[in-house]
């Protein structure tokens, strides 16, 4: 570990250098880069150099025990050692965890896609939920949501609703939200008030650069049609909605969110982009399915991942037996609890394999 981390500073110190090069500041493409890489593992490197530090001073204090001292001044220095000791592992165990490889989609836009699953109406109410709640935590994070195609219900659901949130690092928190979203509550329109139970599906797919999915116009159907509104009334009688058709794969995606043909095709291509990456992933990612559904957060979008209980106020999320007595404060979009809490397992469980 010590053999990478020493290769991981002297790397660091290369970009120092590379970054003052003016032949480096004059290339936009490898300034990027360069700053990207040093950004990366900017934390390993503060963190190496604190644990080197410290375990400079453990070996003095231990030394200095060695030593004639008095009694006063001996208890002095054993627990500067017990200090220095607890802090030495504190920071070996944050350096294992900065070793785990890193996405390389952490730091990504997030494509999201959430639909009404089970439950009708109800679940298409809940869809809208879900998608207010993730508004909600996007802005406490500093980050933007953009929507790109919705299907509204007559009642104000979503049958379908697909966004953008725009912010550093987003992916790196948001992908644990993939899978089955269950609601238990009694619905508007129940008058026996019966508890019933309905699900949402969300999808969220790292947004893909022309870099790395490689889409020829060729290859794309381009079909253009009247937008239409709740119920299925045309909302204008210009044929701006878009739907794309990427023939290789059959990925479909349509867009009506905008008057515009041009800005609804744009917007309709960085969604088809993003699911044509996401298929070409999994599709290479298949020989390690086990692995990854033991990974949290990155199993199948069909799972039920986390129950929200309206009459008592909880919210459960079933891949890390973690039940939070805060429904209401949670769809206001304070998820950090559950998110920390993944991200934290997710670590662990890699860690685990790692060593083993």
């Amino acid at each position: 570990m010590l053999d990478r981390l020493k290769s991981i500073e002297d790397r660091y110190e290369e970009l120092n250098k590379l970054l003052s090069d003016p032949e480096v500041i004059s290339d936009s493409n490898k300034l990027r880069e360069y700053s990207k890489e040093q950004s990366d593992i900017q934390e390993t490197v503060e963190v190496y150099r604190r644990y080197r530090t410290i375990t400079e001073e453990l070996q003095d204090a231990k030394a200095m025990l060695e030593e004639k001292l008095d009694a006063d001044m001996r208890e002095m220095v054993k627990e500067e050692v017990s200090e220095l000791q607890a802090e030495e592992e504190q920071l070996a165990e944050r350096l294992k965890i900065l070793l785990i490889p890193k996405d390389p989609n952490d730091d990504k836009n997030v494509i999201m896609e959430i639909r009404g699953a089970a439950g009708g109406e109800e679940a298409a109410l809940f869809a809208g939920n879900l998608y207010r709640m993730y508004s909600r935590y996007a802005e406490i994070q500093g980050w933007k949501t953009e929507v790109m195609e919705a299907s509204v219900t007559g009642t104000g659901g979503y049958k379908e609703i697909i966004f953008m949130i725009n912010g550093n690092g987003a992916y790196s928190k948001m992908k644990y939200e993939n899978g089955a979203h269950r609601v238990q509550r009694v619905p508007e329109t129940e008058s026996g008030g019966r508890i019933h139970t309905s699900t949402a599906t969300v999808a969220c797919l790292p947004e893909a650069e022309e870099v790395e999915v490689d889409i020829h116009e060729k290859d794309i159907r381009v079909d253009t049609f009247a937008s239409s509104g709740p119920g299925g009334q045309s909302v204008n009688t210009t044929m701006s909605a878009v739907r794309l058709t990427h023939l290789p794969t059959g990925v479909v995606v349509s867009c009506q969110d905008e008057k515009s043909q041009i800005k609804n095709k744009e917007k309709a291509m960085k969604v088809l982009r993003a699911r044509i990456y996401d298929k070409f992933q999994q599709e290479a990612q298949a020989e390690y399915d086990q692995n990854r559904k033991s990974a949290v957060g990155t199993g199948d979008r069909s799972e039920r991942i986390r129950t929200y209980n309206y009459p008592q106020n909880r919210v459960t999320d079933h891949r890390i037996g973690l039940t939070i007595q805060k429904l209401d404060q949670i769809m206001e979009g304070k998820l950090d609890e559950f998110i920390d809490a993944l991200i934290v397992e997710d670590q662990s469980s890699k860690l685990q394999r790692a060593e083993n």
